[in-house]
């Protein structure tokens, strides 16, 4: 199997000696993070992942069932009291959502999203997702790093690792979680065995100020701020010349010189007042439900438009609905109060981010993944009138770069149980996405404790018929 081979994978693999920065603090030709355009000429340049954390119900959605909702309160055909993680009733529940065909696709949405529903022929539909796991923590791990235990690189690690980043004066990818980390919290997103230089930076999306102390000390002028920053550093490189493997001071290095650059730059990409007033209000920050991920989404444009390579949404609401604030889809006791209060604080805000990536002609060069980390059950638990955790059937959709808009691709059973048809694995989702940004899956590969690890592990396909 080949390699990825350029300046990081050597670097990483050598342990990054000595000599990435300077005495003036710029990247030396060596960098590990520059820039490098791939395996193939990408489709995309950027990532939006759009996860809907705790996991929404395929056939509340997009998976539109009406067998079900004919068969409401009689035993579900196949139930298995394993495919939850609590017991379930075991008896068919009835979506609690009307269901339409929009666009020249025909696409089923339910009235969950009445602005969403104005682009689903820019979209491609996976009806037949599957993950390994009922539990959303292992799930979430899956759907992020291919792994469903800890101390696996990200995929957000991955494409720094493959492809570095076009702009050295902000992280290569960010994280966004609001009110709180979603379950599993750092390890999510984490490097794993990567070069530490990989780590995404994650941000408190809740916190209007965004980034603390990132403001020069009144007393410190910038030459000053400047030497110092040098003499740390070359102090750092003599320690690092004689331990080749230190990837964490490294990284740490790294991070010094980066916060010290963003304080010119970061200011600048999360001034959000800097935005007209109509383009905040289209993304929903004029109304408390949906100001929170409008904000995280607008920010997420304004840090596509500056070269970052990857934003992860793990989008929150604002309470209510029955949802726990680290997983807000997980509606185990009311799927129709807590989709309500969840759908309404994305809807509105990727809404006005698809549209205005469009406008601004971005769409086309950026990847927009929706989903959450698996499906929901078909029958219900609780009082009646919820629905469990379910691992054999979800929905995801992509939009922009590569994306064949319109497509809808996969099949779940007639009460969208399980996936039956074209049944796509989280390997096959990461094959694509690599796929798009021009990196070859099988040649991606980051060698740890003598054998080639990669993001799709031994499996993964593209999912050819979603492409354009």
């Amino acid at each position: 199997m080949k390699h990825h081979t350029s300046r990081r994978a050597f670097l990483g693999r050598a342990g990054a000696a000595a000599g990435i920065f300077t005495t003036q603090g710029a990247f030396a030709q060596n960098n590990p993070l520059s820039f490098d355009t791939g395996h193939y000429p990408a489709r995309a340049k950027s990532i939006i992942w759009l996860h809907m954390t705790g996991a929404p119900s395929q056939m509340d959605t997009f998976d539109y069932k009406p067998v079900l909702n004919e068969n409401h309160g009689k035993p579900l055909p196949g139930s298995d009291s394993n495919t939850g993680f609590f017991t379930t009733s075991g008896k068919c529940l009835a979506s609690p959502f009307s269901f339409k065909q929009y666009g020249e696709s025909g696409a089923w949405v339910s009235d969950l999203f009445p602005h969403l529903s104005n682009h689903v022929d820019d979209m491609a539909f996976i009806y037949s997702m599957y993950s390994r796991s009922n539990n959303h923590t292992p799930a979430m791990l899956e759907l992020t790093s291919g792994m469903f235990r800890q101390g696996f690189p990200s995929i957000a690690s991955w494409l720094m690792y493959g492809l570095g980043t076009e702009n050295n004066s902000l992280p290569g990818s960010f994280v966004f979680h609001a009110p709180k980390k979603p379950r599993g919290e750092d390890p999510i997103w984490s490097t794993g065995f990567l070069p530490k230089i990989h780590q995404a930076t994650a941000i408190d999306g809740g916190n209007k100020r965004i980034i603390d102390n990132l403001a020069r000390l009144d007393e410190l002028t910038d030459a000053q701020q400047r030497s110092q920053l040098d003499a740390i550093s070359f102090l750092n490189d003599a320690h690092r010349a004689e331990r080749l493997h230190t990837s964490n001071l490294e990284a740490r290095q790294e991070a010094y010189e980066l916060a010290y650059r963003m304080q010119t730059s970061a200011p600048n990409a999360f001034n959000l007042n800097a935005e007209q007033e109509a383009t905040r209000n289209a993304y929903g920050m004029d109304d408390k439900a949906t100001e929170l991920v409008g904000r995280q989404l607008l920010t997420a444009r304004r840090l596509v438009e500056r070269g970052v390579r990857f934003i992860h949404v793990f989008a929150g609401t604002n309470g209510g609905g029955g949802g726990v604030n680290d997983v807000p889809w997980d509606g185990h006791n009311d799927i129709k109060a807590n989709h309500t209060v969840a759908a309404r604080s994305v809807d509105k805000p990727i809404s006005g981010l698809l549209t205005d990536l469009k406008q601004r002609g971005l769409l086309d060069e950026t990847l927009v993944v929706w989903g959450g980390e698996f499906g929901r059950t078909s029958d219900s638990q609780g009082n009646g009138t919820g629905r469990d955790h379910n691992p054999n059937a979800y929905t995801m959709w992509f939009a922009g770069g590569g994306i064949k808009g319109g497509m809808q691709y996969g099949r779940t059973d007639e009460f969208g149980y399980k996936a039956i048809e074209n049944r796509t694995s989280v390997n096959d989702l990461h094959a694509t996405v690599l796929h798009l940004m021009g990196l070859n899956h099988e040649k991606l590969t980051y060698r740890h404790n003598g054998r080639d690890f990669r993001l799709t592990d031994v499996a993964g396909k593209v999912i050819a018929p979603i492409l354009a």
